[in-house]
């Protein structure tokens, strides 16, 4: 009969409540007590001695051993506990834990090289600390030292590795040719059109001699025949990959390269299907257009039972398809801090795998005798595996669903060999996987903000566990069941509000870093929604189960009103939310929290408290950036600046949305106040009166002429001609020219003349003006610098780069040819 204690240790369960860190910990000696009056003798009878309870300590006696601690620390005893508690950290396994960290910081330190360095170079660093690392074993601490070097090295080898091996040809120009190309996928937009994936077969009128091999062209309407693994042809019109929209911030570029899209735009009609079949197609391609087909049948036939956002939201959830869903609902839940949700990540696989393991052990708990002679476990964890597996696949390969696929994955396996999970050896190992791999995901805010928020959750539980594990507890007092619901539902409760705190905690900084945002009313959101997500995942994972028989109308039904309520609150929520604009911060603070946050979750022992510096140093320079006076975008058409009262001024009466709503979020501002257009020879404004213009003027337009005053007193001058720069030139103390002919007309060095030339090979710019000099002319930055790396290559042969005037407008007018005489 087995009883209550041996179940706990012996039973299958048993690994689960392993605890991480207990299974390194080196046992302690227990002394054997002495025989003394008070214990009791073999054969004899207990004396009658009163024991007094032992005297709890009080406060006053805590405060003096603390003096006394305090008052006996020295700096060779200081020493002398750093070394045993890193030798003790080495033992319990950090140095693997800090494999990924070196492999990050190698591929960070690649992609931000100035130049692009030389393969053989970095192959040669790789052998050299290879082979210094393996020769210095016998010095344990150098050996520490110089593997760190060699995994940096070799992050940045791998970086190099992933960018030589990609190799996009990214389109240099626009330029408008027939397109004829096999689909890859297709993506139907909140706006009604449809943005198809190609690869390139070809291309007429005219035939491109560096053609990109895969482009993204969106169409108003598609034959209704057409599908992923289509041949179809269109006169379409190309544009090469954007740069960033400002200095430091997100490259389009950098990711349209390392997604493989050379280029970007549009057909300018209908396009036409050429051939349906898969006639020469490899082995690869038509596997991956079988998934692609059979991500668009399930979310088509999604949309078409659950209907309206609501079914964009489902599809999202169940096969990754994210583009029909409309950007009001978008925002709201980036305002409210729960996009998150429908990302597909850990929470999604987590609670898949969850399911499935719940449901097949329910079934097997049904056969006894067969789960008595049977590990049925382990079969749950086999269905589970190949689930996560299945889901991956069908919602497209994405890091954070990567990455939470091979840490489950981990897990998994590691129930299959009736062995604990190391929650912290399978996030390092899957961060492992993913930079070998995908090297250049590290840079970006889905590899760090997944990552972050993962090690900070099991950090803190881990640590938890060890608080907890220190502790002598009660057995628990009995209650009545409504006592006892209302204590799980306190509990679930604050675990969902602790798990928000640490994980927004956490991501915090890099989501202001790279989005310039911030939710402020996440925790409450998150309460709230979370209760429901779990219930829709349950339905989505019962809905994917029953729709092979034709039986998932009623959890996709009951799906979709979890989504209403889901939308609903959210909405609420983000009308009540204030502005979540935080503008700019510090590089260096991000990476002092990022080493902080390293510190705190892989350290063991008291060493974590060295986090605390960074992370004091890194909160106090947050704020040591300076914001741009006035920004620019790469294609000179748009210039802007803020004019005080949280509005900011642009140079058109129709800006580009996207570019405008990263500016706002970047200089805080709220309102946008558009041009104000005069007339010449109306009386009303002149070029000249600009002088007189008071600090913190918009943009006043004449004669293919902005002008706008900075709080500062700096005049700015939008010119769209070249040959109406000259008349800025005695008051300006900037010049931005649309013009890609122009030059500088002024001959000032007092006045900053940007021209469309400049931008277009250098990218975006941001203008600084000094304020504590009226004379001092203005500095610039701009979002490129050359020499380009292999993203940016592409810059240098656009007609704009080189000096050219676009096709349409020729540098003399067209003369009308006369008849022979």
């Amino acid at each position: 009969m087995a009883g209550r204690g041996w179940s706990s240790d012996q039973g299958e369960d048993a690994v689960a409540g392993v605890s991480e860190r207990s299974l390194f910990a080196t046992p302690q000696p227990v002394p054997l007590p002495s025989l003394s009056p008070l214990v009791q003798a073999p054969g004899r009878q207990p004396l009658p001695v009163d024991i007094p309870a032992p005297i709890p300590p009080t406060d006053a006696g805590r405060i003096v051993r603390v003096r006394r601690r305090i008052g006996r620390v020295s700096l060779p005893r200081l020493r002398r506990d750093i070394a045993t508690a890193a030798a003790l950290e080495l033992d319990r396994g950090i140095g693997f834990l800090l494999v990924p960290v070196c492999l990050a910081s190698g591929a960070i330190g690649y992609f931000s090289l100035a130049a692009e360095p030389d393969l053989a170079k970095l192959v040669a660093l790789v052998m050299l600390t290879g082979l210094l690392a393996l020769v210095s074993r016998s010095w344990p601490k150098t050996h520490l030292c110089l593997m760190a070097a060699f995994l940096c090295a070799a992050g940045l080898l791998a970086a190099k590795v992933e960018t030589w091996r990609t190799a996009t040809r990214m389109l240099g120009s626009e330029i408008s040719t027939q397109v004829t190309g096999r689909v890859v996928s297709v993506d139907r937009m909140e706006t009604g059109r449809i943005r198809l994936t190609i690869d390139v077969m070809s291309t007429a009128r005219p035939i491109l001699r560096y053609a990109p091999e895969r482009v993204r062209l969106s169409a108003r309407k598609i034959p209704a025949e057409l599908t992923a693994g289509s041949l179809v042809t269109g006169y379409a019109k190309l544009l090469p990959p954007t740069g960033p929209v400002r200095p430091d911030s997100y490259d389009f570029s950098f990711d349209s390269y390392f997604a493989g899209i050379g280029g970007s735009g549009f057909f300018l009609g209908n396009p036409k299907i050429v051939a349906t079949g898969d006639d020469g197609m490899p082995l690869s391609a038509r596997l991956s257009s079988a998934v692609e087909t059979a991500r668009e049948g399930i979310a088509d036939h999604i949309r078409d039972i659950v209907g309206g956002a609501e079914g964009e939201i489902a599809a999202a959830l169940i096969v990754g398809v994210r583009a029909g869903i409309p950007d009001e609902i978008n925002e709201a839940m980036r305002r409210t801090g729960i996009y998150h949700i429908i990302s597909i990540s850990g929470l999604h696989m987590a609670l898949v795998a969850g399911t499935i393991m719940g449901l097949l052990r329910g079934v097997f708990a049904l056969f006894p005798d067969f789960s008595a002679r049977r590990p049925v476990k382990k079969y749950a964890a086999v269905a589970a595996l190949c689930s996560i597996a299945a889901y991956l696949v069908i919602s497209g390969v994405v890091v954070a669903a990567e990455r939470s696929f091979i840490m489950l994955a981990v897990m998994l396996i590691a129930v299959l060999f009736d062995r604990a999970a190391l929650t912290m050896r399978n996030l390092a190992i899957s961060a492992i996987a993913v930079i070998v791999v995908s090297p250049h995901e590290v840079v970006g805010p889905s590899f760090q903000m997944s990552f972050a928020a993962t090690a900070a959750l099991v950090g803190a539980y881990a640590g938890w566990a060890d608080h907890r594990a220190g502790k002598t507890r009660p057995p628990p007092p009995k209650r009545s069941l409504p006592g006892f619901l209302t204590r799980k539902l306190l509990l679930a409760t604050g675990g969902l509000a602790m798990t928000s705190i640490i994980a927004g905690g956490a991501t915090a900084l890099f989501a202001i870093w790279h989005f310039q945002r911030v939710s402020p009313l996440s925790l409450f959101a998150n309460l709230a929604i979370m209760p429901i997500v779990t219930l829709v995942m349950f339905l989505a994972v019962a809905s994917a189960l029953l729709m092979p028989f034709g039986l998932d109308g009623p959890s996709l039904y009951l799906m979709g009103k979890g989504l209403t309520v889901m939308i609903a609150i959210s909405s609420w929520i983000s009308e009540r939310s204030p502005v979540d604009a935080v503008g700019l911060i510090s590089q260096q603070s991000v990476l002092l929290v990022t080493i902080a946050l390293v510190i705190a979750t892989m350290a063991t022992t008291w060493l974590r408290l060295g986090a605390l510096p960074f992370a004091l140093a890194g909160l106090l320079i947050v704020g040591d950036t300076r914001t741009p006076d006035v920004l620019i975008s790469e294609d000179a058409r748009l210039v802007a600046l803020p004019i005080g009262g949280g509005e900011l001024a642009v140079s058109r009466a129709r800006p580009n949305e996207f570019t405008v709503d990263n500016w706002k979020r970047a200089l805080t501002s709220e309102t946008i106040v558009v041009p104000e257009i005069f007339t010449e020879g109306d009386g009303e404004f002149d070029i000249a009166d600009s002088i007189g213009l008071p600090p913190g003027s918009p943009f006043y337009c004449i004669s293919g002429v902005c002008l706008a005053r900075h709080s500062s007193g700096a005049i700015i001058a939008h010119v769209e001609d070249r040959k109406d720069a000259w008349k800025a030139c005695g008051f300006a103390d900037l010049i931005v020219i649309n013009d890609a002919t122009a030059y500088d007309p002024c001959h000032n060095p007092l006045v900053l003349v940007v021209t469309k030339r400049q931008l277009a090979r250098k990218g975006s710019a941001a203008v600084f003006f000094d304020r504590q000099s009226a004379i001092a002319p203005a500095t610039i930055s701009f979002a490129v610098d050359s020499p380009y790396r292999p993203w940016h290559t592409q810059r240098k042969f656009s007609r704009e780069a080189r000096g050219l005037p676009p096709y349409n407008k020729p540098d003399k007018p067209a003369v009308k040819p006369q008849p022979p005489q």
